[in-house]
């Protein structure tokens, strides 16, 4: 099976996943296999909940609309442009994907079946239905992927090659267990936001959105903020407001409490809206429903910082101020080519 038949089945995907939207999600009759799929997979993200109590309805549209976004034609010829695949030897590759939010590890299963391996996927206990209905989608475009895709409930075998996403203690254990494989091992990291006091109204709401989308779960979500001395949290606070219905939502609503109880009986100095916590914190991963912050003295001082601290950092945003760093409110919106942990997926598929 070539890679353009492969590009194909998830062009094909990418124009189904558009159909469905959080406000208006339309049947378009024109879309493969739709009378197969589309009312069955509208009520799986319904139901994507009572799997996983942080899967919202609308969350999952997120996710979903940012991959139909993605797998546009021209957003896959670019990506695949940078690379030779011409030398590849198909081989097997094990997926231990992560489940924290919806869909996370598409990107891995992507990848690899575009490289032109085999993949054997096993999902989360969190994410269990999302991707093998996406699987079994492709399938039916070109009943060929069949034979590159396998999925496991039990434990990873017969594999060439690993990818697997965990939190640091479990990556000691896939460190040590696939030692004698080739292998990308991704650890817990975090996303922070470099602020100078003069961002704009319009850029603090995008921040927001770094801050709680997938009620701030994920590693490209913004946890902590660096800021001058003299900074004013004020207009900060006002941004954020649009984001106040969060704290309706039963189990974030729990978090916040439990970890503003946990802060004040340690006698934490807080700045607190009723939604969310600041604390002064050095350390980059912050509970869910607080963000920790940090003074600084100069932009160099910060940039230092965060290339001495590369290796904890998934994303930086700004309005410039640092280097290569992202724009307010796009953190969960990467492009194929925005590598998890600056590890280039395709590079390593090509060069095993």
């Amino acid at each position: 099976m070539l890679q353009i038949d492969k590009k194909n089945c998830f062009v094909q995907l990418g124009t189904f996943l558009s159909q469905f939207s959080f406000d208006n999600s339309t049947k378009k009759e024109a879309v493969l296999h739709n009378d197969l799929f589309y009312d069955e997979f509208l009520t799986l993200i319904e139901l994507s909940q009572s799997h996983n109590g942080w899967f919202t309805p609308e969350q999952v549209f997120f996710a979903v609309n940012s991959w139909a976004e993605a797998l546009k034609e021209e957003n896959l010829n670019q990506w695949l442009s940078h690379y030779d695949f011409s030398n590849v030897q198909p081989k097997t590759i094990g997926l231990i994907l992560a489940g924290n939010i919806p869909l996370v590890g598409f990107h891995d299963f992507l990848s690899v079946l575009i490289s032109g391996h085999k993949v054997v996927v096993k999902t989360s206990s969190n994410d269990q239905k999302l991707l093998p209905f996406l699987a079994k989608y492709l399938i039916s475009v070109d009943d060929r992927m069949a034979d590159f895709i396998h999925f496991t409930e039990g434990k990873l075998e017969n594999f060439d090659a690993v990818i697997a996403t965990g939190s640091n203690n479990t990556a000691r254990y896939f460190e040590y267990y696939f030692k004698e494989k080739p292998s990308i091992i991704r650890k817990n990291r975090n996303s922070v936001a470099v602020l100078n006091g003069k961002e704009s109204h319009q850029d603090l709401v995008r921040l927001g959105e770094d801050i709680f989308r997938y009620f701030g779960l994920g590693c490209r979500n913004v946890s902590k903020l660096f800021v001058p001395k003299d900074y004013d949290f004020q207009p900060f606070f006002q941004a954020i407001y649009e984001y106040k219905d969060v704290i309706f939502y039963e189990k974030y609503s729990n978090n916040y409490d439990y970890n503003k109880a946990v802060f004040l009986m340690s006698n934490f100095k807080l700045l607190d809206n009723e939604f969310l916590t600041l604390k002064e914190d050095s350390s980059y991963a912050s509970p869910i429903s607080s963000v920790f912050y940090e003074y600084y003295d100069t932009i160099e001082d910060i940039i230092a910082q965060l290339q001495n601290d590369a290796d904890q950092i998934q994303c930086i945003v700004s309005t410039g101020l640092i280097p290569n760093s992202i724009p307010f409110g796009q953190t969960q919106k990467p492009q194929l080519w925005d590598y998890a942990d600056n590890v280039d997926t395709l590079a390593f598929l090509i060069s095993i």
